[in-house]
């Protein structure tokens, strides 16, 4: 328990949950109520049951909060270990006094302690979470199909289901596209139930009855290979998620909208920023927008560095970390491998030379997961470091930009 200025840090109890959600209305100036949004409540009960949720507290009120859930996120094939920051905010008239800095460092640690070396979020302010150490690592495509440029693909053997949005086959689908996706959620329960309660954070959906739909997408052999989550709604169809394991399969999907022509004007959709929807119409000529959308974090450098997929077998380069949050991360760690065999020390000191490049914790998250490449990282000064020594991290890096479709 830490005391700053007549305040007190502790966890938030669950008899308390519905200060926290005062504190989410006022702040992010929604309008969740306990009584009347039952549902809502009932998945922030579990979420604290699960997660950590750490608040400062005058007195018995409750004024700045975080709340951290145990997740798994798939990096170039190593699942780790993800926590999901969420929930942060503290009253106006308790700002500037370091609160959230603190919440942050002690859910960093607590992270730590449990083994997760890696932590996303969804930013309401990118240079906020900067300054904190995250950086973007995902972006997301939205985007406007009409209906004289829907799909119509013929040759296509599959059928398509409508079924229960937790059918088992739509668990399956994605169990099968998140282990080969780089970047993406394997998904537990409480990931699968903020898929199905998206809707709460989509305000053309809040007011209304319309329910989540799921379409399921099966091959000549009755094997599902992909699915849409969607809605229809005043003569449009919105494709909350869009999920295929193969070309057949995206097809057949795009066919099952199309099928709707009579009943919508509009498509409209979101997925991974790097999805190329518009390449992959026939009628490419539809509206778009691309926007940064989920950023990441280095928990524990060392550790994370311990079971990365490098993609050669043989290097030897050193990474100067700095880490303005939390002092466990600054510091020179020497990297060599040997046929695979990857070691990692931390140096308390070295000399510069030219195994050694500098960067921050955040430019570190955004190399490590591809989002962008030491090159262009070196060229807008991100790096620091020689340009063989760059080289050679383009070439130990593994090649894959990161998806990532989920929300929390």
């Amino acid at each position: 328990m830490n005391q700053r200025k007549g305040l007190v840090m502790r966890e938030i109890r669950m008899a308390e949950m519905a200060q926290s959600i005062d504190l989410l209305n006022y702040v992010f100036q929604m309008s969740m109520s306990m009584k009347k949004d039952r549902r809502f409540v009932s998945e922030k009960s579990r979420q604290f049951n699960v997660g950590h949720a750490l608040g400062w507290f005058d007195g018995n009120q409750l004024v700045s909060q975080i709340l951290s859930l145990p997740f798994q996120v798939n990096v170039y094939g190593v699942t780790y270990e993800m926590g999901g920051i969420t929930a942060i905010g503290t009253y106006p008239e308790y700002s500037k006094q370091g609160l959230i800095d603190s919440l942050i460092k002690k859910t960093l640690a607590v992270m730590r302690e449990e083994g997760r070396y890696i932590s996303y979020l969804f930013p309401f302010s990118i240079p906020y979470y900067r300054k904190k150490g995250w950086e973007i690592m995902s972006d997301i495509v939205e985007f406007q199909v009409k209906d004289t440029q829907f799909p119509n693909y013929a040759e296509v053997s599959g059928k398509i289901r409508r079924v229960d949005t937790r059918d088992e086959d739509l668990v399956s689908v994605y169990e099968k596209y998140a282990s080969r996706t780089h970047g993406a959620m394997i998904r537990n329960t409480i990931a699968w139930n903020e898929k199905f309660h998206e809707d709460f954070w989509e305000e053309k959906f809040v007011d209304t009855d319309v329910q989540l739909q799921a379409a399921v997408y099966y091959d000549e052999e009755d094997e599902p290979q992909g699915y849409l989550f969607y809605r229809v709604m005043e003569e449009n169809f919105y494709i909350d998620e869009i999920v295929y394991l193969q070309e057949e399969a995206r097809k057949g999907l795009w066919n099952f909208v199309s099928a709707h022509k009579s009943m919508v004007y509009n498509a409209y959709g979101k997925t991974a920023g790097n999805e190329p929807v518009a390449f992959l119409l026939e009628d490419s000529e539809i509206i778009q927008k691309v926007s940064p959308y989920f950023m990441a974090r280095i928990v524990d450098v060392e550790k994370f560095l311990q079971t990365y997929p490098f993609d050669e077998p043989n290097f030897h380069v050193r990474f100067k970390v700095t880490d303005r949050l939390v002092d466990w991360n600054n510091g020179i760690y020497d990297i060599q491998s040997t046929d695979w065999k990857v070691t990692i020390t931390k140096l308390e000191t070295v000399e510069e030379d030219d195994l050694t490049v500098q960067m921050t914790i955040q430019t570190l998250a955004t190399m490590l997961l591809g989002y962008k490449r030491p090159k262009y990282l070196d060229q807008i000064e991100r790096l620091k470091g020689k340009g063989e020594t760059i080289a050679v991290l383009e070439d130990i890096l593994p090649v894959g930009n990161p998806t990532f479709i989920d929300y929390f």
